[in-house]
């Protein structure tokens, strides 16, 4: 097996002026760098950084000659003045600079995808989408994160499953890609280190709603996997780090207009994260969820979710002549198994048990949870009255759940990976008053009286009749060389 190359410095992205990678001569010298004060007083006082300038600010923050306060000052005058599109693309790339660079095969170019979303509740679409993209064809080095606050963390629902180890070297990857298809692993201290730095000063200086910065921070990531196609899923609603869609349209274009700018093929597409995606909410719980949707069932909602992205992508790279037909393979793939065994096959070669990933994906809803880790007791809400349900809000519900254990406040706390909800009813399914909407796992000795009455609170019903809940996906903001079809 070929081992993908390493190196500190990518191939220029399309569109890159090389000539100014090479040495300058005597007769045209680079000006001297600017001093941090003065790259933080240009940005405060509404400037435009250079590439240079930008190159100058990220170096500093990976070698530790930026002072905590001086990257702080920097932080927020670009959230307060901005950056226009010639900045962030700069600042992308410099970000994706200040580590490794994953190189593979040739022959994979067309295939590498990948897909990325901005957080929610109850969305575990990575699980079922990775493995069957892998199925169609697709290899997808799909680096993820963990859950912080009220979202949960693709990683932290992979680990409840016992023996899954989420760091894997280059070369494991590369192995992965070539045997299943798919990987989905943890951003290493040595793959865009800089933004590691500046995610975590970003959670404490009030700038993590910064559109140039939420922009880099994401595609930074991609830009090191050497995609041919990426889709990124931007939420709005109540849950969402943006309630508008008004606003979570102009992050969605900003990322399809910087991806343009680095050679990214890029599509956003914007769902609604009002109610939780799915039924199941909790590590454990969103992994059995998963696992019915690569079943060829499982929530109607999670299913479209997962089959619209995955048409994208295909039609994207070439591997479907349109969304519908991409979405028509995906689909195929749920229903006929292969993405299943593909997943199989990624648990089993990240370090779980073959047996184990053998009944898990092979069992009974039952069996499987047994084979998960369970919380020590279960709670039913009852329906206050009756009524059809108008909306379960996400919001509270993560809240009381994040209270209980399943979510984290701040890096490396552990998590109860047991706890979570269960829905038991369905938006816009007739309700009677005292039929049980909700169960919740959980811990603790009891719910307490607050918690109770948040998630009594976050069922909304209506006397509308009842009817068929909307799809959560909204819109597609696709690259500016592309036609919707």
């Amino acid at each position: 097996m070929a081992t993908p190359a390493i190196s500190g410095s990518p191939a220029p992205t399309p569109g890159t002026d090389i000539s100014s990678r090479g040495p300058q001569s005597p007769s045209d010298p680079s000006p001297e760098p600017k001093q941090l004060p003065e790259l933080i007083r240009v940005k405060r006082d509404g400037g435009r950084l250079s590439e240079g300038d930008i190159k100058s600010f990220v170096r500093a923050v990976v070698d530790g000659s930026a002072q905590g306060a001086q990257i702080g000052a920097m932080l927020m005058a670009i959230r307060l003045r901005g950056m226009d599109l010639e900045e962030t693309v700069a600042l992308t790339q410099a970000l994706a600079n200040s580590g490794q660079q994953l190189e593979w095969p040739e022959a994979w170019h067309q295939q590498l995808v990948d897909k990325h979303s901005t957080g929610g509740v109850g969305d575990k679409v990575s699980l079922a989408l990775a493995p069957a993209l892998a199925a169609c064809g697709c290899k997808v080095p799909m680096i993820s994160g963990r859950g912080l606050g009220h979202t949960g963390g693709t990683l932290d629902k992979l680990e409840s499953i016992p023996g899954y180890t989420v760091i894997q070297s280059p070369e494991q990857m590369q192995g992965l890609l070539e045997k299943v298809g798919c990987c989905i692993v943890g951003q290493s201290k040595k793959l865009v280190p800089a933004d590691g730095i500046l995610y975590a000063a970003r959670d404490v200086t009030a700038t993590v709603d910064s559109l140039p910065l939420i922009t880099a921070s994401i595609l930074s990531k991609k830009v090191v996997e050497s995609l041919s196609a990426l889709v990124i899923d931007v939420k709005f609603g109540g849950a969402a780090v943006f309630p508008r869609q008004t606003e979570a349209r102009e992050l969605a274009r900003t990322l399809v207009a910087v991806g343009a700018g680095l050679g990214l093929r890029v599509a956003a597409a914007l769902t609604a994260m009002d109610n939780p995606l799915g039924r199941n909410v909790g590590n454990s719980l969103e992994v059995e969820e998963a696992l019915l949707c690569l079943d060829g069932a499982g929530p109607p909602d999670l299913r479209d979710l997962v089959t619209r992205l995955g048409g994208v992508l295909l039609w994207l790279n070439g591997l479907a002549e349109a969304q519908a037909e991409g979405a028509a393979r995906v689909a195929a793939a749920l229903d006929d198994g292969s993405a299943r065994d593909r997943f199989e096959r990624m648990l089993a070669m990240q370090g779980v048990d073959a047996g184990l990933a053998r009944a898990l994906c092979s069992g009974t809803p039952a069996q499987r949870r047994q084979l998960l880790p369970r919380a020590q007791k279960q709670e039913e809400l009852l329906a206050p009255t009756d009524g059809t349900v108008e909306l379960v809000r996400a919001l509270p519900l993560a809240r009381v759940l994040h209270e209980l254990g399943a979510g984290r406040s701040r890096a490396g706390e552990p998590l109860q990976l047991g706890v979570g909800a269960e829905l038991l009813v369905s938006v816009g399914q007739r309700l009677c008053r005292g039929t049980p909407w909700l169960r919740v796992h959980l811990d603790a000795p009891a719910l307490s009286d607050p918690q109770r009455s948040a998630l009594q609170e976050a069922l909304v019903l209506s006397d509308r009749e009842p009817f068929t809940a909307p799809s959560p996906f909204a819109e597609l903001i696709l690259p500016p060389t592309t036609a919707q079809q």
